[in-house]
């Protein structure tokens, strides 16, 4: 199984900012984890991290070799409707998930 993760907008400032909302780990700690359960579950994964919408969308339009999709669109949550319709268009499991959850 390989999944793609994509981590949206200012999720690079992960450690830096509202530590109360987000918490202490920096986006590169998340990945280290995420990296490591991969492993032990024996699925390939690729991370990728962007603050532009366009290459979010270029990101989801090019998954095709993907067995699913995980993503946190963070501030495009509630904008999006580009990055929404990318993900309805490549018919791939996909899960929305949130840190702030």
């Amino acid at each position: 199984m390989k999944i793609l993760i994509i981590h949206g907008p200012n999720l690079n400032l992960l450690g830096r900012r509202e530590a109360d909302v987000y918490g202490t780990n920096t986006l590169d700690e998340i990945n280290k984890l995420l990296k490591q359960l991969a492993k032990d579950l024996k699925v390939e994964i690729d991370i990728k991290q962007s603050n532009h919408e366009g290459e979010i969308v270029d990101l989801i339009q090019n998954s095709k070799q993907y067995d699913s999709l995980v993503i946190n669109p963070a501030a495009y949550t509630h904008t999006s409707v580009a990055i929404r319709d990318a993900i309805a268009a490549v018919e791939i499991p996909t899960v929305e998930i949130h840190l702030s959850n």
